[in-house]
């Protein structure tokens, strides 16, 4: 399936995928009797779980803007690409941390991939619901260990790695965001901002008013731009891994660019931070 971007549908998605061989060869070759669910917890993309009589995969297609905003946020299809692209480099620097990849469409701006079925869910939903995981730790450090390291120069041959640079080079929108929500947006008054008014009014106008973090900041958003240290996954925190009692792996990697190799590690304890100071909110009080 090839051709001008046309977003997909439930409806829509039988008929125009029917004969890819990704999902046929995985699911059952008889498109009518497929079914065909949205989920709808994405903030940029379409996502469709598919099933048939053989099994089940995920369809993820990229829209021209932000799917929880609307059309007055664009983003280009291209993202796609880059998650494509950082899926398979993944998979090989890190065999089994990702779900597996099936099939690409560039021009749809779609990937096929496997279906990470219950009992595999978010990160998050399983931080905030208190469950302990044994392997978590030893996972995602293996995951970071192995694509930080091998994502360098420390491993790449220098004409793979200059050749990948200039790639992901190209990632500059989504880059963008990063560099806006994390390193300068929460700074000033700007307009995507929100936090619990008016408990957290004083904090934020302290934030906001403290020259040396603002510097500080600013600092740190250099290091992010001028550092290709090694290609990073670019927004792993908790909404982007999910898990079992015993596996760990990492999805949406859309964001992905040659950074500074500290930037996923941080992102990441920054989240678990996170869902300890706000854990006392989700107890089931009894």
């Amino acid at each position: 399936m090839t051709g001008k971007f046309e977003a997909l549908s439930v409806e829509t998605l039988p008929q125009r995928l029917g004969e890819t061989t990704a999902l046929t060869e995985r699911i059952g070759k008889d498109a009518g009797h497929w079914k065909v669910r949205e989920v709808g917890d994405g903030n940029l993309n379409l996502v469709f779980i598919v099933e048939g009589d053989q099994g089940a995969a995920v369809v993820k297609q990229a829209l021209p803007y932000v799917r929880l905003v609307g059309d007055s946020w664009p983003l280009p299809l291209k993202r796609a690409f880059f998650e494509y692209h950082a899926l398979t480099r993944q998979q090989r620097r890190a065999p089994g941390s990702v779900p597996a990849i099936y099939y690409f469409d560039e021009d749809q701006a779609l990937i096929v991939m496997e279906y990470l079925a219950p009992p595999y869910i978010i990160l998050r939903r399983a931080l905030i619901d208190g469950r302990e995981l044994p392997n978590i730790a030893r996972d995602i450090g293996l995951f970071m260990a192995r694509t930080l390291f091998r994502g360098s120069d420390l491993s790449m041959p220098t004409k793979e790695r200059k050749a990948d640079l200039a790639l992901f080079a190209d990632n500059v929108e989504l880059c963008d965001i990063t560099e806006n929500l994390v390193f300068s947006d929460p700074y000033f008054d700007a307009e995507m901002n929100r936090h619990t008014s008016p408990q957290l009014d004083r904090l934020v106008a302290e934030l906001r008013a403290d020259r040396d973090l603002k510097v500080e900041a600013q600092r740190l958003k250099h290091l992010f731009a001028a550092n290709a240290e090694t290609l990073l996954h670019g927004d792993l925190h908790s909404g982007s891994i999910m898990v079992t009692d015993t596996e760990t792996r990492m999805i949406d990697p859309e964001f992905a660019f040659y950074g500074p190799i500290a930037f996923d590690v941080g992102m990441l304890l920054a989240n678990f931070w996170m869902a300890f100071f706000s854990q006392r909110g989700h107890e089931q009080k009894g």
